[in-house]
């Protein structure tokens, strides 16, 4: 089966567009949970599957690079994951921050439902240009899009390669979207990625407010990971609709970490080398972060069948 025909022949394989529409009209949020290594897919969807929640599988460039996957190993683990543990939920497959046309072509072609193009450290002109050509392409082969503007910082350089933070301006945000056509727009508004050791987060909901006003598409806060529940949950239900999509990253590799008694991330091959009882409790305890982020911080759980109504 590829990954392909897979997609195709799974009504609960949604594109990012479809998913966040639900979510936006329930003023709740849809995790988008990276497992960095292709073992940890398996406790990702396995943990939508048991909380009834739709959920976001996702994976960045740079993530690609760093721990040695292709997409298209990606793919593949979670399609055959989705037949295994046979998951009903709804379910997105998506490529996070990334930079080349290429990379998005290659993912696009092994099966992922959405991607997301990430020119935000380019003036304005030059994210839009690249913005609308991957919304293009994407849109032409029936594939979701995010794009960003405004520049969100980091404390762990996973992700990103800066720790610069620009905050996204309204009027900006408006044009962006008008020019691009994308379907989704990751903003900066006091998150970051990582884990907060110094700087803590801090939401400027007054603007989130005024770019939802501006904007028709729907908003993504990136930097979950050690962002308080009750702050983040604010930022569902604002006026207009508010943020309808959440990435959570490191706390899903920290738990791994913690599981194993390491410090020290690995390389996707060094996890799947990992003996078959230290895999399980990994593969546990990244299982239930993601169901608890699910219960009580994205405030998905429980929602998966609104979507087959």
């Amino acid at each position: 089966m590829t990954t392909q025909a897979g997609a195709a022949g799974r009504s609960n394989v949604l594109t990012l567009k479809q998913a966040l529409k639900a979510a936006e009209a329930g003023k709740y949020a849809i995790g988008s949970f990276s497992p960095r290594y292709t073992s940890m897919i398996a406790a990702v969807l396995a943990a939508g599957q048991e909380a009834d929640s739709p959920l976001i599988v996702q994976i960045s460039q740079k993530e690609l690079i760093r721990y040695g996957i292709t997409p298209k190993a990606f793919a593949e683990e979670f399609y055959r994951q989705l037949e295994e543990q046979q998951i009903t939920v709804p379910v997105v497959l998506h490529l996070d921050h990334t930079k080349d046309m290429a990379v998005i072509a290659e993912a696009i072609e092994a099966g992922f439902t959405s991607v997301m193009i990430d020119a935000s450290e380019k003036p304005f002109e030059d994210n839009v240009r690249e913005s609308k050509e991957a919304a293009d392409y994407a849109h032409a082969r029936g594939v979701s899009v995010e794009a960003e503007l405004g520049m969100i910082g980091t404390t762990d350089f996973v992700e990103t390669e800066t720790d610069e933070e620009l905050y996204t301006d309204p009027d900006e945000a408006a044009e962006f979207v008008r020019l691009t056509g994308v379907d989704a727009l990751a903003v900066s508004c006091g998150t970051a990625h990582g884990v907060y050791n110094v700087k803590q987060p801090k939401v400027d909901y007054a603007r989130l407010e005024a770019i939802r006003a501006l904007t028709p598409v729907h908003l993504v806060l990136h930097g979950g990971s050690g962002v308080p529940a009750g702050m983040m949950q604010q930022a569902f239900t604002l006026n207009g609709g508010g943020v309808s999509k959440v990435n959570i990253a490191t706390d899903l590799e920290l738990s791994l970490l913690a599981a194993l008694g390491r410090e020290e991330r690995m390389t996707d091959a060094e996890c799947r080398a990992l003996a078959p009882d230290q895999l399980a409790a990994g593969r546990e305890a990244v299982k239930q972060t993601v169901m608890n982020k699910m219960k009580d911080f994205v405030l998905s759980a429980g929602k998966a069948g609104c979507f087959f109504q």
